[in-house]
């Protein structure tokens, strides 16, 4: 690990997000996830000669949606053009998009990392249409599904202020949420509408220019991109520790193997040979407009997490995991307000509701009545963690009431502190050896005790009472 810890990774990610119309970008075929292959196409989309695209208004609204709400500069002034590569998935052999005009340029993002606030900038966001899908399948060989041709896209482009994977997956989070809260895509990682391209290389510690970088394409999930670069990373690292040289290319990551693979070596700009398209004209945004548009952005996640800071005394940190996700959030409110231990209620969603969680898209089975309900439970010290956790793992099969079963079972927790100071005593008395390892200066030894005393109350002791009475014991010897 010393040797890993003397360089450094330098990334910069490209996301995609389909847009969420109707119709595709530049003709009136929608855009339904999941219809029969090549069922949504027309000669527009698949680039039949003669035919000519028509702008979708609505493409351009959400996408100065975006730029705004990632603190971009919107161009008054911007164009679309020809991206030109061959490519089975490519029918018409280029793609539209937006090459040194952009819509969107010069903007941030805030993230917050066990590490603290960091800055991360965004380059630009442009329009674009989405490509094909090839579909491999054992039988048939390789074939091409273009309802995907034409699907709206934009590309937020960030600078390389990335360091880690951590800082990474906070920026997507960050990201996909500023996303769904504007309303402008679903953002479902599992269905391709939010997917990720990671360009990553490597310098020594102290270094300022930058390595040859290569590029993962197409992860869509927050796990598969934190594997595929540390992988990427330490390969990067063993490779220039060997005397390697580090080629520029395109990689793909397997996540069976967790490892990244050669695809093809990777193509600059100029490879592209783009130029203005011929067909579209140039796209002119008034003042006026980009300020209606942004009057129409609702409240955003760093504005949420504020409030929850205020009013509900909760660390950036968490309030920045709570509003990741609007879903969440929302969840998390209606919960709060039936409860007069709203931090506990955040504590329990974000540790031990998310530990259970395996969607990167928030859904519960638990209603947010019942997490109020046992935030309650645990703030007026009915139950303790330790019985808290076991409810949870059972509200998640089968959503009841937790002051019910609580009640229903016994399952309150003991207070009496007559009877867990005789409990103490009596624990204390038969592990002399634990309290020779407190008197020695090993504290931790005495958690052994404290369990005995758990284990004879069925786990419903008051962990706070038995430790202080412990204390108090322990003074005896």
């Amino acid at each position: 690990m010393a040797l890993y810890k003397g360089y450094e990774m330098v990334i910069g990610l490209e996301v995609h997000v389909e847009l969420k119309t109707k119709t595709k970008i530049f003709c009136s075929c929608p855009t339904t996830f999941g219809a029969e292959p090549n069922t949504q196409c027309c000669p527009v989309c698949m680039g039949y000669p003669g035919t000519l695209p028509v702008l979708n208004k609505k493409v351009v609204e959400y996408a100065v949606k975006a730029g705004l709400a990632t603190n971009c500069k919107i161009a008054n002034y911007s164009k679309e053009d020809r991206k030109n590569y061959f490519y089975p998935d490519l029918p018409k052999a280029y793609q539209i998009s937006q090459y040194d005009l952009p819509l969107c340029e010069h903007g941030w993002l805030d993230v917050e990392t066990e590490e603290g606030a960091k800055r991360i900038g965004i380059t630009r966001i442009h329009i674009e249409e989405d490509a094909g899908k090839l579909v491999h399948d054992d039988k048939h060989g390789t074939m091409i599904d273009c309802n995907r041709c034409g699907v709206p896209l934009i590309e937020i482009v960030s600078e390389p202020d990335i360091r880690s994977a951590e800082e990474a997956k906070a920026y997507l989070q960050k990201l996909r949420a500023i996303i769904l809260y504007t309303g402008v895509s679903d953002c479902k990682m599992q269905e391709g509408s939010l997917r990720c391209d990671v360009n990553l290389s490597v310098r020594k510690v102290g270094q300022t220019k930058f390595g040859t970088r290569t590029e993962m394409k197409n992860l869509n999930s927050f796990q598969f991109i934190v594997k595929a670069i540390e992988y990427e990373y330490k390969r990067q690292v063993d490779a220039i520790e060997a005397g390697e040289e580090i080629v520029q290319e395109t990689r793909r990551f397997d996540p069976a193997t967790g490892k990244t693979y050669t695809m093809r070596s990777k193509e600059n700009a100029n490879d592209y040979r783009y130029f203005p398209d011929p067909d579209l004209p140039p796209i002119e945004l008034s003042d006026a407009a980009i300020k209606a548009l942004g009057a129409e952005i609702p409240e955003l996640p760093d504005a949420r997490k504020k409030a929850y800071m205020e009013k509900y005394g909760l660390t950036a940190y968490d309030g920045e995991v709570l509003t990741s996700d609007k879903a969440m959030a929302d969840y998390f409110e209606a919960a709060a307000a039936t409860t007069k231990h709203p931090k506990l209620a955040a504590n329990l969603l974000i540790s031990e509701f998310m530990r259970l969680i395996e969607s990167e898209s928030f859904t519960c089975p638990v209603s947010a009545v019942h997490l109020g309900e046992l935030a309650t439970l645990v703030g007026d010290d009915v139950i303790n963690s330790s019985t808290a956790k076991k409810l949870i793992k059972e509200l998640f099969e089968t959503d009841a009431s937790p002051k019910a079963l609580v009640e229903e079972r016994g399952l309150a927790q003991i207070n009496d502190e007559a009877l867990l100071g005789k409990l103490v005593a009596e624990a204390v008395a038969a592990n002399p050896k634990a309290v020779a390892d407190v008197k020695r200066g090993k504290p931790a030894a005495a958690k052994s005790i404290v369990g005995v005393v758990m284990g004879k109350t069925q786990g419903k002791g008051n962990p706070v009472i038995i430790n202080r009475l412990l204390e108090e014991e322990l003074k005896k010897y």
